[in-house]
């Protein structure tokens, strides 16, 4: 029997997490895409915590209408990306939760390099 979308998502990013690991030098940058928002956090896996985070439900973007949601994924990498520096983290692990690395997983991973994140 075939897999589900959402099966299948999870296998692979239970593959990704086996290999991909954030430190407090070079933490995590963890992806969330739901249907209506997408979600970045910058985590320290070694300490459980999340260091940094944006979306697209914070104030700033939730209020842009008429904005694609690969616009607002956009925005939100850029956001990230400000937040992280503001905490003195400049290189970082993508991980991309098992999604493509295409449309707004990528948009959002562009823009948070233009932002001045490595990775």
């Amino acid at each position: 029997m075939a897999l589900s979308k959402v099966e299948r998502r999870l296998r692979i990013r239970r593959r990704i997490r086996k290999r991909v690991s954030g430190t407090a030098q070079k933490p995590r940058l963890s992806v969330f895409r739901s249907n209506t928002n997408i979600y970045a956090q910058i985590i320290d896996d070694v300490t459980g915590v999340t260091l940094a985070s944006a979306s697209s439900s914070v104030k700033e973007i939730a209020s842009k209408t008429n904005i694609t949601k690969t616009e607002q994924a956009r925005l939100v990498g850029q956001l990230a990306a400000k937040n992280a520096i503001e905490k003195g983290i400049s290189e970082v692990v993508f991980d991309r939760s098992g999604y493509l690395y295409h449309g707004r997983v990528k948009a959002l991973a562009d823009a948070a390099r233009e932002g001045g994140l490595k990775f």
